[in-house]
């Protein structure tokens, strides 16, 4: 057997019983051992607490010194949770689940697995811990403009410097945020698994959380089964930087697709028209009257800046891309309300779920030092985002504390089993990047399907990362399950949209 299977053929046997025998959602209710199985002493206990969504979870926090080389100093709580496996008798890997931004919290993914990744639970326990300085971990908040008082704020640019200013005052009297990389970060997801009694683990990243798999992976290969890297960020991936031609990439593509089907070219002609006509009607910033959360209506100011990025925001989920030729022909006809009024959402939402000043400590450890101005001019030309997004975090970057991370710049090599997953039309971490990643990686396959940011739960590709779960390797894989995949029809203007 392929030593890279990470298992033994009794191991392997018992797998693959597991996965014909039991259907993915055949038992409904958590098996009552599942407490007795983790340690109730020691550095981490776990408590049962009810979830209406996916059933009884157990949480729990660990202490970590904030400066691993200081343990007489400050120290941190991880907030933990586990989602017990269904079966009786689970597996002995569980699946653990990295977040995105930087700056998610992990355990606010616990809806996207229970209704995305369902058949995990069948035979693994599922791992979230929040990586410090997110979430309950030590969360490092930055307070944005935007709230129900001042929706403009949600419109209005994010990198500011003197927003983060402010923020980072607050944020010293509490944390050292030079303490807050990747490295000691996935150095304290390893101590939980020791301390929870794992000793192999399946990792799944998605965006920022592929970095940290890959980081965890770099560190901790001996205790890593397999990996799944769903819209890979590499350590070449030098963000911000790039955020500006993926964006155009991703736009491109879907100009490509709307040129080739009749239907969307009668109704919207070339997309690249509709967007220099709105940049050049957004040259100076225009006031446009949108509906609130509160449901009130408030006129509100839309710059050429603010729309650049919330159009790169509507391009990384289906929803939104699908919706975005429309969004945009009605924009460049001189209606640039309903843009207006999904990218409030969309920004609002996005306030809501990162912790900046953990984006801001990590970004500038390991990816600003990296980039050259150079670099900047020849990334952001021709592009609609422009180099307003580097420029305002590298300005930040410059008074913001930074860690000195000496093996930033250095590839991931490893010879985990690693299956990398991006999606054709991904704004930020674009098909090149898995690539480059698996280049890298002696053990790796990397699949490339129609989609935006994040493929791994369609039904076609959720049923190829069951299968390399499965068998801890990317050999055999049958990737004809995701040949099916489509992405759904771009929206085509109705009576209702144009006001008939």
């Amino acid at each position: 057997m392929d030593a890279a299977t990470g298992s033994n053929i009794a191991a392997m046997r018992h797998r693959l019983l597991c996965f014909v025998l039991l259907p993915a959602l055949a038992a409904t209710a958590q098996a009552p051992s599942a407490l007795a199985r983790f340690p109730q002493t020691g550095p981490l206990v776990l408590h049962e607490q009810p979830d209406a969504v996916s059933g009884p979870l157990l949480s729990g926090t660990m202490d970590r010194a904030e400066d691993p080389a200081h343990p007489d100093g400050r120290h941190i709580q991880l907030n933990v949770l586990v989602l017990p496996a269904r079966a009786e008798h689970p597996l002995p890997d569980p699946v653990v689940f990295l977040a995105g931004g930087p700056g998610q919290a992990a355990t606010t993914l616990v809806q996207q697995i229970t209704f995305g990744y369902a058949w995990v639970r069948q035979q693994h326990d599922v791992l979230l811990v929040d990586q410090r300085g997110t979430g309950r971990s030590n969360p490092l908040i930055v307070p944005l403009p935007g709230s129900a008082d001042d929706p403009q704020g949600y419109l209005d640019h994010v990198w500011r410097v003197d927003t983060f200013q402010k923020a980072l005052a607050e944020l010293q009297k509490t944390a050292d945020l030079t303490k807050y990389t990747t490295a000691i970060a996935m150095d304290d997801v390893a101590a939980v698994c020791a301390a929870l009694g794992y000793d192999q683990v399946d990792l799944i990243g998605g965006s920022y959380g592929t970095r940290a798999a890959l980081v965890y992976m770099q560190r901790h290969h001996e205790h890593v089964r397999c990996a799944v890297l769903d819209g890979v960020a590499p350590i070449a991936f030098k963000n911000p930087l790039y955020h500006a031609r993926n964006a155009q990439d991703a736009f491109e593509v879907l100009r490509q697709e709307c040129l080739d089907d009749p239907a969307c070219r009668a109704a919207f002609g070339d997309l690249a028209d509709d967007l220099r006509k709105v940049l050049a009607r957004l040259e100076k910033p225009i006031e446009i009257e949108v509906e609130t959360a509160g449901g009130d209506t408030r006129k509100l100011k839309l710059s050429r800046d603010a729309f650049a990025e919330s159009l790169r925001h509507l391009l990384y989920s289906e929803p939104a891309n699908r919706q975005t030729p429309l969004l945009l022909h009605q924009a460049a006809a001189g209606d640039l309300k309903p843009f207006a009024q999904m990218a409030l959402q969309n920004n609002r939402d996005l306030h809501d779920v990162l912790a900046y000043g953990m984006l801001m400590s990590v970004t500038n450890a390991e990816d600003l030092p990296r980039i050259s101005e150079a670099e900047i001019v020849r990334e952001t030309a021709g592009t609609f985002l422009g180099d307003t997004r580097v420029r305002g975090q590298l300005a930040i970057g410059a008074f913001w504390p930074r860690a000195v991370v000496p093996e930033a710049d250095q590839p991931v090599v490893v010879d985990v089993p690693v299956l990398l997953l991006s999606g054709t039309q991904d704004p930020v971490t674009s098909p090149r990047w898995g690539a480059e990643a698996a280049s890298h990686l002696s053990h790796s396959l990397h699949v490339v399907v129609p989609g935006c940011h994040g493929v791994a739960t369609k039904p076609q590709v959720g049923k190829l990362v069951a299968q390399f779960l499965e068998r801890g390797s990317v050999e055999g894989l049958d990737t004809k399950v995701v040949e099916k995949v489509h992405m759904p029809r771009i929206r085509l203007p109705k009576a209702s949209d144009d006001g008939k």
